[in-house]
């Protein structure tokens, strides 16, 4: 297959490409520096200036791309997070457009924060209506970007990721240097919910997105064993051999990160029954086995 992707060179992008390229699949990644990376067989690194008319049949998009959620959210930084979605989504249904061919499937990146947070409730696909807040706000209208692939004929996937696990990347080495440093504890009340899923679990999700066709509308990309705040912490603490002890005051994580601080302050259990009953199976659906194949 011929695949275009966005985000191919970020933290979940580069595994995936590198995932299919072992297949033998085609990938054009678009990105703002294609000068900055080398083509090889497999990969063409193509900019957004890049016509339809100049790439061959595309078979599948795959939509990664976007402005990181961490560092301070200043109102310039929500902005950034919010217009870089969705200018690029727009980009790309622009060049779908242009495809005389068009692909068959469409996936773009969303995320948990569309069901807002909840210490109670549990969302699945079957949730229809958003939550409140910023990251609620941006997965709602990211989404309704790409919802416009559908009016094409194309078959269209919103990719809702919860905190993806790896080692080299994402938000594992931020959590794991106060455990590592003898400073582990559960955050705030500890009673949040985390939605979590292992890189390869996602990596896998995609690909299985990607080649069935009875898959559309969300997909929940988050591990069927959500943790709440306190016991994921626990078994982090568990697998580095370190102590679990200190609480993070929610006080100071807000004087020190701000209102970025919700993304682990707050959380939401979200369970991906669209992927277990289309037939996935996770790799890694427990966290302890998870973290102790990553260990950070």
């Amino acid at each position: 297959m011929n695949i275009l992707i966005t985000g191919g060179t970020g933290f979940l992008g580069s595994s995936l490409a590198a995932s299919l390229t072992q297949k033998g699949h085609q990938l054009y990644i678009l990105t703002r520096t294609p000068d900055n990376h080398e083509d090889t067989d497999k990969t063409t690194y193509i900019g957004y200036d890049r016509q339809a008319e100049s790439l061959p049949a595309i078979d599948a998009v795959i939509n990664l791309a976007g402005e990181s959620l961490f560092g301070y959210w200043t109102e310039k930084k929500k902005q950034t997070i919010k217009d870089s979605r969705l200018e690029i989504t727009r980009h790309l249904i622009d060049l779908l457009r242009q495809m005389k061919q068009k692909p068959a499937v469409f996936i773009s990146g969303s995320a948990v924060g569309y069901y807002g947070m909840s210490e109670e409730l549990i969302f699945t696909e079957a949730t229809e209506d958003p939550g409140n807040g910023f990251l609620a706000e941006v997965c709602t209208k990211w989404e309704a970007a790409a919802s416009q692939a559908k009016s094409l004929g194309i078959r269209t996937v919103y990719a809702r990721f919860g905190v993806i696990l790896g080692k080299e990347g994402g938000a594992l080495p931020l959590m794991s240097l106060p455990v590592k440093l003898f400073a582990g504890g559960k955050i705030g009340s500890g009673e949040q919910w985390m939605s979590w899923i292992h890189l390869q679990d996602a990596v896998d999700l995609m690909e299985f997105c990607l080649f069935t066709p009875s898959v559309e509308g969300p997909v929940n990309f988050t591990a069927p064993s959500p943790r709440r705040n306190k016991d994921f912490t626990r078994i982090l603490a568990q697998v580095l051999k370190r102590p679990y002890w200190l609480p993070a005051p929610t006080l100071l994580m807000v004087a020190v990160l701000g209102e970025m601080s919700q993304l682990i302050r707050k959380g939401q259990y979200v369970y991906p029954e669209k992927a277990l009953h289309r037939g996935f199976t996770f790799t890694f659906p427990r966290p302890k086995e998870a973290l102790e194949d990553i260990r950070p």
